[in-house]
C-alpha cells in the first residue's frame, strides 16, 4: 500500500494536520494523483543537487502533462484547470530554483510519515497531551466567539453614530432656520414652542452623545480585556507549539485563525477610531455646557491608539523559524556561508498594507547578550510583505538567501572559527519594520528562537542536541545565556521529545518499550523515571559508563544508521533496535530455536546486530550474536541480503542459516522478503553461469561457531564466496576441509 493510501485512511484529527502542509507550493491534487511515482523519487537527495532536482522538476512537470491529456479526454473541466495552473507553477516558480521544490516535497514525505507514525503510536506523551488539552481547545473557542462578538458590537455603534449625525443634522437646520427669522416672528408662541422642542432635542443629543461614548468605551474595555488575558494566552501557546514542532513534535496550526482575530480586532479598532473622528466632526458643528465629547473623546482615542500599537507588535510573528534547506529537520541550525531560509507574517492582513512594509533582516542586534563571536548576514536582507507569495494569502515576506558570515576579529583573524567551534552559543535573528496607517506610524521588531552557529557539518549532532534542550526546557524565546547553566529536563518528557526525533527523522517513534530501555541507559537501574530529572551534562556532554561518547553521540549515530541503510526495515517495526542484551536473552529463551531479533549495538557507534537462540544436544539453551555491523559494511551490502544469506559453520558441518524467525514468530522470508535486493541465486557450476566466462558471485557474510562454545561468538569478516564458488568446493572438498580452511582464514 502507497504511502498516500495510508494518509487517507487515517483519522480526521491527523488529516487535518496533513491538510496545513498543503498548499499552492504543492497541492494536494499533483500529490493525489501522482502518489506512486513522487513516492518512488529521491526528492531528499534532490534537494542536495540542483542538477538532479532539475531533471526531476522536468519529470514531474512531464507527468502532469500526462495526466493533464487524461482529463482531457474525460472532460473533466475543474481538473482540467487546476492542472494547467498547476504546470503554470511549476515552470514559473521552481525553474530557476528546482532544488526548492524538492526541499518542499522531501518535507511534505516526510511530515506524512510522522504523522503515520503518530497515528500508530496509541499513547500520548506528557508534552502532547499538555499541547492537545480541551482548556486550550475551550479557550481557543471563547476567543473566537468575543472577537465575533467585539465586531458585531462595533457595527451596531456606527448604526448609532449614523444615528447621533442625523439627529444633530436635523437640530442644527431646525436652529439655524429660527435664528434666521426676524425677532418679532421670534417673540410668536409658535416660536417658543419650537425653542421648548429645540432643547428637548439637544438634550436628546447630549443623552445620545454620552450614549455613544458610553458603547464605544465598553467596546475599548472588551479588546483590552481580549487582547491583555486570553489572545496573549492564545499567542504564547501558538509559540510553545511552534517550539514543540521545530524539535519533532506535532505539528502546529491555529495561525490562520490567529490572524483571523488580529484583523478583525484590528478592523474593530480602526472602526472605533472612525466613530471618535466622526464625534470630533459633530463637535466641531456644535458643541454646549457639559458636552461629555471633549471631555471623554481624547481619552477614548488615546486607548484605542495605544491597543493597535500593541496588537500590531503582537502580531509580527516568525512563522517559520530559521533552517537550512539541505537540513529540513534540524531547524535552527545554521552553518556559516550556507543559505537558510525563514519566513515571518502579520497577523493583521489589510489590504491597505500589502507590498508597504519592507521588513530588514539582522543577527545579533543586541550584540552584549551573546559571545564575542560576531556575525552579518550576507544576501537579500530587506524585503517587502505581500499577500502574493502565501497560498492563504497571508501578508508575509520569506528570506530565501540569507547566508550568516562570521567577521572578523580586531586581531584579523576569526573568533572561534572552525571544526571546534563551541555549539552551546546562542545567537538571534532580529527583524524590523515600520508600518504607517491612518496616521498612525508603528516600529515592530520580532526574532526567532535562538539558533546555533556552525562552521562544520560534523558539528550539527551536538548544535541540534543544543537546540532540542532549550526548547524542550524554556518556552523563553530569547534566553541567549540559556547554556551558563542549563536548567535539568524532566526525563518523561525528554524521552518523549526522543521518540520524535525518529518519527520525524526516520518515519517511526519508539514504543514504551524502546523508551524504557533509553531511560535505563540514562540513568540506570531505576523503579520509575516520571519525575527523574536528567542534566544536560549527562545527556550530552558526559560519556556513558566504560564507553568513549556521549549518550547523544551514540543515538544520532543510529538515527544516522537507520536513514541511510536500514530506513525501510525500521519502519515496517522489524527492528527491537533498543533492547539489553539481558533483555534479548529473557525474551529469545522460550522461543523456537533460530528465533532472533534486531538490536543496536550498546558499544559500537552507528552498529546494528542481530542475536538468534539456539539449541545444544544437552537440550541447554545457548544464544549467539554476531559482531555489529557499521554503515560501512551496510554500504557494501544491503541488511536485508545479509539476514537472507547469513551462514554459521558448525564443526564437522556444512554453511547453514541459522536465522528462521523474527522474533517472536514471523517467518524471515515473510519480514524482509521485499526488502532483499535480489533473489537468492541457485547454486551453479562454473560452466553455467557468468557472463564472458566468469562464474557469477556474491558476497555471503560467514561466521563460524564451535561445538563446545555455549558463549557468543563474533563472526568474520563478510567472505566473498558466491554460490557457485561453493558447490564447486562441496564437490571436491570435504565439510571438515572446508571448516579448516575458513578457520585459518578466520585465525589470520
Amino acid at each position: 500500500m502507497s504511502q498516500w493510501s495510508q494518509v487517507q485512511q487515517l483519522e480526521i484529527k491527523f488529516l487535518e494536520q496533513v491538510d496545513q502542509f498543503y498548499d499552492d507550493n504543492f497541492p494536494m491534487e499533483i500529490r493525489h494523483l501522482l502518489a506512486q511515482w513522487i513516492e518512488s523519487q529521491d526528492w531528499e537527495a534532490a534537494a542536495n543537487n540542483e542538477a538532479m532536482a532539475m531533471i526531476l522538476l522536468q519529470n514531474l512537470i512531464i507527468q502532469v502533462d500526462d495526466q493533464l491529456d487524461r482529463v482531457s479526454q474525460e472532460k473533466n473541466l475543474l481538473l482540467i484547470h487546476n492542472l494547467k495552473r498547476v504546470r503554470k507553477l511549476l515552470q514559473g516558480k521552481y525553474h530557476g530554483n528546482p532544488m526548492h521544490i524538492a526541499v518542499i516535497i522531501s518535507n511534505c514525505l516526510r511530515e506524512e510519515r510522522r504523522i503515520l507514525a503518530a497515528a500508530s503510536m496509541p499513547v500520548q506523551g506528557p508534552l502532547e497531551k499538555s499541547l492537545q488539552n480541551s482548556v486550550v481547545s475551550e479557550r481557543q473557542r471563547n476567543v473566537e466567539h468575543k472577537v465575533s462578538a467585539i465586531k458585531n458590537s462595533a457595527q451596531m455603534t456606527d448604526q448609532d453614530v449614523k444615528y447621533l449625525e442625523d439627529l444633530q443634522e436635523e437640530f442644527d437646520f431646525r436652529y439655524k432656520t429660527i435664528q434666521s427669522l426676524e425677532q418679532n416672528d421670534k417673540n410668536s408662541a409658535l416660536i417658543k414652542q419650537e425653542m421648548l422642542a429645540l432643547q428637548a432635542m439637544l438634550n436628546t443629543l447630549d443623552y445620545k452623545r454620552k450614549e455613544v461614548l458610553s458603547k464605544i468605551g465598553r467596546v475599548i474595555h472588551e479588546i483590552d480585556m481580549l487582547m491583555s488575558n486570553m489572545l496573549t494566552e492564545e499567542l504564547l501557546d501558538w509559540k510553545r507549539r511552534q517550539q514543540i514542532a521545530c524539535i519533532g513534535g506535532p505539528l502546529h496550526g491555529g495561525l490562520d485563525q490567529l490572524q483571523n482575530c488580529f484583523t478583525l480586532l484590528a478592523e474593530s479598532l480602526f472602526q472605533v477610531r472612525r466613530q471618535l473622528e466622526k464625534l470630533d466632526e459633530l463637535l466641531t458643528r456644535l458643541t454646549y455646557d457639559g458636552d461629555p465629547i471633549p471631555v471623554q473623546r481624547p481619552q477614548l482615542l488615546e486607548k484605542v491608539n495605544f491597543l493597535l500599537y500593541n496588537l500590531f507588535r503582537n502580531s509580527f510573528v516568525v512563522e517559520r523559524q530559521p533552517c537550512m534547506p539541505t537540513h529540513p529537520q534540524r531547524p535552527m541550525v545554521l552553518k556559516t556561508l550556507i543559505q537558510f531560509t525563514v519566513k515571518l507574517r502579520l497577523l493583521i492582513k489589510l489590504p491597505e498594507l500589502n507590498y508597504q512594509i519592507r521588513v530588514k533582516a539582522t543577527i545579533d542586534k543586541n550584540v552584549s547578550t551573546v559571545s564575542n563571536r560576531r556575525f552579518v548576514l550576507c544576501g537579500t536582507h530587506v524585503k517587502a510583505m505581500n499577500m502574493d507569495e502565501s497560498a492563504n494569502g497571508s501578508l508575509s515576506v520569506e528570506f530565501r538567501h540569507l547566508q550568516p558570515k562570521e567577521m572578523k576579529t580586531s586581531a584579523g583573524s576569526k573568533g572561534n572559527e572552525g571544526p571546534h567551534m563551541v555549539t552551546e552559543e546562542l545567537h538571534s535573528i532580529s527583524f524590523e519594520t515600520q508600518v504607517c496607517l491612518y496616521g498612525l506610524t508603528i516600529n515592530l521588531e520580532t526574532s526567532s528562537l535562538p539558533v546555533v552557529m556552525i562552521s562544520n557539518v560534523s558539528q550539527l549532532p551536538n548544535a541540534w542536541a543544543s537546540i532540542i534542550w532549550y526548547n524542550l526546557s524554556t518556552n523563553d524565546p530569547q534566553n541567549l545565556s540559556f547554556f551558563n547553566n542549563p536548567p535539568a529536563a524532566t526525563l518523561s518528557q525528554l524521552l518523549e521529545v526522543l521518540s520524535w526525533q525518529f518519527s520525524s527523522y526516520v518515519g517511526r517513534g519508539l514504543n514504551s518499550e524502546q523508551l524504557n530501555m533509553l531511560a535505563e541507559k540514562l540513568m540506570g537501574q531505576q523503579v520509575s523515571y516520571n519525575d527523574y530529572q536528567l542534566s544536560w551534562a549527562k545527556f550530552c556532554k558526559e560519556h556513558l559508563p566504560g564507553k568513549s561518547f556521549t549518550f547523544w553521540v551514540w543515538l544520532e549515530a543510529i538515527l544516522d544508521l537507520i536513514k541511510k541503510h536500514i530506513l525501510p526495515l525500521w519502519i515496517d517495526g522489524y527492528v527491537m533496535g533498543f533492547v539489553s542484551k539481558e533483555k534479548e536473552r529473557i525474551l529469545l529463551k522460550d522461543k523456537t530455536p533460530g528465533t532472533f531479533l534486531l538490536r543496536f549495538s550498546e558499544s559500537n557507534l552507528g552498529g546494528i546486530t542481530f542475536t538468534w537462540v539456539d539449541q545444544l544436544e544437552n537440550g541447554d539453551v545457548t544464544f549467539h550474536s554476531v559482531e555489529p555491523y557499521n554503515k560501512g559494511r551496510l554500504a557494501a551490502l544491503p541488511f536485508a541480503d545479509i539476514l537472507r544469506d547469513y551462514k554459521v559453520i558448525m564443526a564437522d558441518n556444512v554453511p547453514e542459516n541459522p536465522l528462521k524467525y523474527l522474533y517472536p514468530d514471523i517467518p524471515k522470508d515473510k519480514a524482509f522478503g521485499k526488502h532483499y535486493s535480489c533473489q537468492p541465486n541457485e547454486v551453479s557450476k562454473p560452466s553455467d553461469g557468468g557472463g564472458k566466462g566468469y562464474v557469477p558471485s556474491v558476497f555471503i557474510p560467514v561466521s563460524k561457531i564451535l561445538n563446545d562454545s555455549t558463549e557468543p561468538h563474533s563472526p568474520s569478516d563478510l567472505l566473498p564466496m558466491s554460490p557457485s564458488v561453493y558447490a564447486v568446493l562441496r564437490e571436491h572438498l570435504s565439510p571438515t576441509a572446508i571448516e579448516t580452511a575458513v578457520s585459518c582464514k578466520l585465525s589470520s
